[in-house]
């Protein structure tokens, strides 16, 4: 099979002026069952159904999008459960199938579909932040024919239209691959900055999903720096009134009522922030119609008693804040401006101002060049542990540092030779439930995933089922307290919202923790660990 693309004999060149050009957007399934399982099963990544729909836009094209984590509603599947792309293909032939590649965790599943669809005669193209460095060429050589570097909503339109026309890739910016075997990319294309020209996100096109928690976008980009993660461009925000125009356009079309909003940070700019509270405020009452939001925000927002003020009336329930760590020097080597001392008081002004608070956490983060730091698995379990009843936080989220590719934690952790090599441990791990990489001393890879099974295990326990029980028979008396019925309801629905999320969170442990004794990770990571010692 030949290496460029523009030279194999594809759908679009089968008289592509008289028909229509179909393009299939895909986003591959998780490798095994994780702790997104089961929200997956409920909502969908934003990014596949944006382009599906910029390119559903485009004359004569025929758009569908597939979440393989989201497959319920009469989706033909193969023998191991999983999307059957062969009957997939009979029924509706795609000319062109792309691939969601934003979580390294599915990029072996994407090559596997890639060279499925392109043995198939099928054009692939595939983008996403994991491509990036060699990651690109190890795409392009494992069946992906294009990768879209970058944002991909102009460069998706170009690339469509020089595969359908058979015009020269190479003039597109944004875009590489193979031309004789040499990997060819072209220039960079500048970050968008208006988005007042892109369409809104047709959910519509998701075929074979059921959607209740419905990802919006405000913004892109993020001014934190933090050290871990891959999000490093300037903050870029469309109008305020865009998300008020996704939120009623959603709730007309599909009866929406909850909403989680992919930003980095919520409150990038405080004025146009007060301004969406408002305007969402506004909507809610003119329709009569009650609203259910999720942001993402940082902590010391909480220090802004009219903007808590604002978001409550907008709807906003349940605030998720990137706390990562209760330690001090982690938070320094993560670039976290902030204090340990500060987080309660903080996350305690959330609470009283009505949200439900989940909390995300990183466990044992390493520490940068030069700098001494020594503590024990132990007592970082009772740190976390110690503050997280502390905090009262309502739900909790604890992962591993991961190495993404193209942050400056991973160039760090390279230059000290502390990663796994993928050839032992693939990326079918990096979903932050695995170790891999060679901790701080004196912790041990083997440390590091005992202790957050440890936190998350005492966090959500079996004994909440009982709970539920007891939630169900105080709901009386505490929706009709006399001296105040809205204070009476939020408290019980904490409760029982919180001890039914904790019961189930229990399940998600128990059954992951039965898949990872099934699987071979142990023995991989003692080979990861023999390589990077001889390496």
């Amino acid at each position: 099979m030949k290496n460029d693309p523009a030279d194999r004999p594809h759908h679009a060149d089968q008289g592509m002026h008289d028909k229509r050009f179909r393009f299939r957007v895909v986003a591959p399934a998780y490798p095994a069952f994780n702790i997104y399982s089961n929200i997956a099963k409920i909502t969908t990544a934003l990014g596949p159904v944006c382009i599906a729909t910029i390119a559903n836009k485009m004359e004569g094209c025929d758009v569908e999008a597939i979440d393989e984590n989201n497959y319920r509603r009469f989706g033909p599947k193969d023998t191991a459960g999983l999307p059957d792309h062969s009957t997939l293909q009979t029924i509706r032939k795609a000319d062109v199938v792309g691939f969601y590649g934003g979580l390294s965790s599915t990029i072996p599943r994407l090559h596997e579909l890639a060279r499925f669809y392109r043995s198939r005669g099928v054009i692939t193209v595939a983008g996403g932040q994991h491509f990036v460095d060699e990651n690109i060429e190890h795409a392009l050589r494992n069946g992906v024919d294009y990768i879209v570097i970058g944002e991909g909503d102009e460069t998706i339109r170009d690339l469509l239209t020089a595969i359908r026309f058979k015009r020269d890739p190479g003039r597109i910016p944004g875009v590489a691959f193979l031309r004789n075997g040499e990997v060819i990319k072209t220039s960079e294309r500048p970050p968008l900055t208006d988005f007042a020209g892109l369409p809104l996100p047709d959910f519509s096109l998701l075929r074979y999903a059921k959607i209740k928690l419905y990802p919006i976008s405000w913004t892109r980009g993020c001014g934190m720096d933090c050290e871990f993660c891959t999000v490093k461009s300037k903050p870029r925000a469309a109008p305020p009134e865009r998300v008020v125009e996704q939120i009623a356009t959603l709730l007309e079309k599909h009866n929406a009522r909850h909403f989680f909003m992919v930003d980095d940070l919520f409150v990038q700019n405080r004025k146009d922030t007060l301004w969406l509270c408002e305007m969402l405020a506004s909507y809610q009452r003119a329709v009569g119609t009650r609203l259910d939001l999720t942001v993402q925000i940082r902590l010391d927002r909480a220090r802004d008693p009219e903007l808590l003020r604002a978001m409550r009336k907008a709807g906003i329930n349940t605030v998720a804040i990137g706390y990562e760590s209760p330690i001090a020097e982690e938070l320094e080597a993560m670039k976290k401006k902030i204090r340990p001392e500060n987080m309660l008081t903080m996350t305690r002004e959330f609470h009283k101002a009505g949200f439900l608070v989940h909390g995300m956490f990183i466990f044992g983060y390493p520490m940068a060049e030069g700098v001494t730091f020594s503590m024990a698995a132990k007592e970082r379990v009772k740190r976390f542990r110690e503050f997280i009843r502390n905090a009262r936080i309502d739900t909790v989220q604890i992962l591993l540092p991961v190495p993404l590719p193209g942050t400056e934690l991973t160039r760090r952790l390279v230059r000290s030779n502390r990663i796994f090599p993928i050839d032992c441990v693939g990326w079918e791990y990096y979903d932050g439930n695995f170790p891999l990489f060679q901790p701080d001393a004196p912790l041990t890879p083997e440390e590091m995933q005992t202790s957050i099974q440890k936190i998350m295990g005492h966090f959500y326990r079996f004994r909440y089922m009982f709970s539920i029980a007891l939630n169900v028979l105080t709901f009386p008396a505490m929706i009709f307290s006399l001296w105040n019925i809205r204070f009476g309801w939020r408290k019980w629905y904490r409760h029982w919202r919180n001890h039914l999320l904790r019961f189930g969170g229990w399940i998600v442990i128990r059954k992951w923790t039965y898949q990872f004794k099934k699987g071979n990770f142990s023995k991989k990571l003692r080979e990861a660990k023999r390589s990077l010692e001889h390496s």
